[in-house]
């Protein structure tokens, strides 16, 4: 006997007020965003520093472990953002059905499809700013000439001692370097997924940063997105279960019809 089959689940959903893109919280998400987004670039560094492998596919994978744990992180912090403001949509919107008062502020904090994106991207933005700038001006870095051990004879000689000096000098960080090493702390486990060694693979990345460094905002935004069928998920399990509810006390109440029933008189011998 084959088994009964069960009937699909039909989704439940409840309208809401759709808000804007930018609110009186527009300001304070972007910070957080930048906040988790700097905390992020630190922590990353200290465990791709920690955790330098020569085999390139162990770097790769723990790299990559490394951008998927923080991409995650962020996408679902969009989705609880996104659920949220979707359930605050949803309040305004059986106010208005009751005709109570609902200010403008009110309904631009409501789910908004762009608030997401607009949010990580503005908390990305100083960040962008200096990976932009450093973008322009990276160059392949290559080994210099290096320095020249002091105890060289021709250091000794006058006529040619004096131009070989300069080798022995060390020369301070410059502006570009300083922006490097910012820029590669900010996407440190795209630079330790190509490996030191390939400078032609570090380059490209350093190109790329600005790119690779609105990926948490992208994730966020994703998230975000995910609000109106979160609340759709919920309102469908809260529906269901109303629904097994009733069904379980529709039997108990036939049970209990059942025992109630009078008994049929015993014919007496």
């Amino acid at each position: 006997m084959s088994e009964k089959k069960k009937k699909p689940v039909t989704p439940v959903s409840k309208p809401f007020v759709k808000g804007g893109p930018t609110d009186e919280m527009t300001v304070r998400k972007a910070a957080a965003h930048f906040g988790m987004l700097f905390a992020a670039a630190i922590l990353s560094f200290l465990v791709c520093s920690m955790t330098g492998v020569e085999s390139v596919i162990l770097r790769v994978l723990m790299n990559g472990l490394v951008i998927a744990v923080i991409l995650m992180i962020f996408y679902q912090r969009g989705v609880n953002d996104g659920s949220d403001a979707v359930a605050r949509g949803e309040i305004l919107y059986q106010r208005q059905e009751r005709q109570l008062p609902v200010s403008e502020s009110e309904i631009r904090m409501s789910y908004h499809p762009l608030k997401g994106f607009l949010n990580g991207a503005l908390g990305t933005l100083p960040l962008f700013l200096v990976a932009a700038v450093y973008a322009v001006m990276a160059q392949k870095q290559v080994t210099g000439s290096g320095v020249l051990p002091g105890w060289m004879i021709y250091l000794r000689r006058t006529e040619i001692g004096a131009p070989l000096t300069a080798y022995t000098q060390t020369a301070g960080l410059s502006a570009q370097d300083m922006l490097r090493i910012f820029d590669r702390i900010c996407v440190m486990p795209f630079v330790s997924m190509a490996g030191a060694e390939n400078t032609d693979a570090v380059l490209l990345v350093e190109r790329l940063s600005p790119l690779l460094l609105l990926l948490p905002a992208v994730a966020g935004g994703a998230g975000y997105l995910q609000g109106v069928s979160v609340r759709t998920r919920v309102h469908t399990e809260i529906a269901e279960n109303r629904k097994k509810r009733a069904r379980r006390e529709k039997k108990a109440r036939k049970a209990r019809l059942g025992n109630m029933k009078p008994k049929e008189p015993q014919q007496l011998n």
